[in-house]
């Protein structure tokens, strides 16, 4: 078994790993050839290598090009077992992808017959350039999310310009960057690493037999990452292997209809979440009553916009951060519920503080990622009409409306132009794909999976029933595991049923126990991979 490894270790060994000579020439992308330093080991059971592709697929011979940070797992047992590349994106936009590598290889028995690969797309962590606004956007004890007044409403529109205005001027703008940040040019970026890979076996004598295993291309997205999916069948339809999409996103509404649906979603699971912990009250003392859990978080929002608990570090906006995961992930369920425990009970703010804090305070890159694909991929509605939707929207789904319209507020003065949508079709695909969705999924929407489904024939969907969770696959459940492992062993897909429904019907991912949970050992049941996850869509996907 390939061994575990971290993405911050792949990511320190990445930094100072320049690669030996380039492999020959690939064929051209978009007119540009593409190349792949030679792999180098950069941690256990890890090589690491550079992909250099042009900064304008438009636009190749201006001599602007885009470095992107690789990692591989690489295949065991017999050249004649090989089936190609497998690569993997976490999602986001954002998200780092080169730890993915090790974990996808540790968790999937029949990943062992391919290369599994992890990429940073462009402008994310180690690939070069990498967007950074401004580290200290999210701070503390920020003013209420909800613009109960005109200065509220002014604060926060100048407070995103200003955001946007950073970005404009960081260092990857000026390189000219920004521009070219949507997810068609990732997708291109992902057909040119399948072109230069092969073009590497194919020079070599060692591997050249493997060559022909990468006329197609295999894919393991998660969230964000199962569009740049869509988004690249539908660019290459002739090149889709076997690809597994892991909280489906649906292309017809991403991303302003997305956001929508996810202020209605979170503010459902976040309900659920507290009828769990109304179900656990010998655990956290918060009461028998789940309406009377969500009326006194309410209030508590208001108490804190009064007078902000953990030294003045803890306001609404950041309570109402901590706890968004647990609209998104039961993980951390456990840990949440002690954390808000703590402080309903005894004033205690400071673990809500650090959930806040590691979840959302430091560098930027996946914030300024996150914007820099969205904004450009498809023009966003005008500001009253996005007022409008948020005053609506919040009378009825209050947990998350306004947190998640200021953080797309940045892009009504992004400094980079709108482009088309990518029409997301389904035709000309053979291949295989694989949809994977929990029903109560808030990121990304059940109905978003079911219209996937729909467009690509030989698409077979995966469902857990009443599940929450957001890219749950690989944590455990036997019913979809199981079925993952034996489609990347042999192509194997479920009966596709007739009609707009799953094809199979799985168990839900099921909360973790609070049997001897403490405050010291709660959230200790996330695995690795999972906190990678998370790390990826957590505050991204929003």
């Amino acid at each position: 078994m390939i061994a575990l490894v971290s993405a911050a270790a792949v990511a320190a060994s990445i930094a100072g790993f320049s690669g030996a000579q380039a492999a020959p020439a690939a064929p051209a992308v978009g007119g540009f050839t593409p190349t792949l330093s030679a792999w180098g080991e950069c941690a256990e059971d890890i090589e690491c290598s550079t992909l250099t592709v042009p900064l304008d697929y438009a636009n190749p011979d201006n001599g602007k090009t885009v470095k992107l940070a690789l990692a591989r797992a690489a295949a065991t047992g017999p050249a004649s077992s090989y089936q190609g590349i497998l690569v993997a994106n976490p999602g986001g936009p954002g998200g780092e992808g080169r730890g993915l590598a090790g974990f996808l290889k540790g968790s999937i028995a029949g990943a062992s017959t391919y290369d599994v690969i992890g990429f940073d797309p462009r402008g994310v962590g180690a690939s070069v350039p990498a967007l950074r606004c401004n580290s200290k956007y999210f701070g503390v004890n920020r003013p209420n999310y909800v613009p109960k007044t005109k200065k509220l409403l002014t604060y926060w529109l100048t407070k995103t310009k200003r955001y946007a205005q950073q970005c404009g001027r960081s260092s990857a703008a000026v390189q000219g960057l920004l521009p070219f940040m949507t997810t068609r040019d990732v997708a291109k970026d992902v057909e040119s690493l399948r072109v230069a890979y092969q073009a590497q076996l194919a020079s070599n004598v060692l591997t050249a037999s493997k060559a022909p295993k990468l006329d197609a291309l295999n894919f393991y997205g998660f969230s964000y990452g199962t569009y740049i999916a869509q988004v690249y069948a539908t660019l290459y339809p002739t090149r889709v292997g076997r690809f597994v999409l892991d909280g489906v996103v649906d292309p017809t509404r991403w991303w302003y209809g997305g956001n929508i649906e996810q202020e209605i979603g979170f503010d459902r699971n976040i309900n659920i979440y507290f009828k769990w912990l109304a179900a656990h009250n010998k655990t956290f003392h918060l009461g028998t009553s789940a309406k009377k859990i969500r009326k006194g978080y309410y209030a508590m929002l208001k108490k804190l916009d009064r007078r902000p608990a953990a030294k003045k570090r803890l306001g609404p906006d950041e309570l109402n951060d901590a706890l968004v995961s647990a609209g998104y992930y039961i993980y951390d369920w456990v840990a949440i519920g002690h954390a808000y425990s703590a402080l309903v009970r005894r004033g205690n703010g400071n673990p809500l503080f650090r959930m806040y804090r590691d979840g959302n305070m430091g560098d930027d890159n996946g914030y300024a990622v996150y914007l820099g694909v969205q904004c450009s991929d498809v023009k966003r509605p005008t500001w009253a009409k996005q007022k409008a939707d948020a005053v609506r929207l919040h009378k009825k789904h209050p947990f998350l409306t306004w947190n998640n319209t200021w953080y797309n507020a940045p892009c009504l003065k992004w400094p980079a132009p709108s482009r088309a949508r990518v029409n997301v079709t389904g035709s000309g695909v053979s291949g295989k794909i694989l949809l994977v969705s929990e029903t109560k999924d808030a990121a990304t929407s059940y109905s978003g999976a079911l219209r996937v489904r729909g467009l690509f024939a030989n698409s077979r969907l995966i469902a857990g029933i009443g599940g929450t969770t957001h890219s749950s696959s690989l944590s455990g459940v036997a019913c979809v595991d199981n079925r993952i492992d034996a489609f990347f062993k042999t192509g194997a897909l479920p009966a596709r049923q007739s009609g707009r429904r799953a094809d199979v019907n799985c168990p839900k991912l099921a909360p973790p126990s609070v049997s001897g949970s403490s405050r010291v050992s709660a959230g200790a049941w996330t695995q690795p991979l999972h906190r990678l996850l998370m790390q990826a869509q957590r505050p991204s996907v929003r």
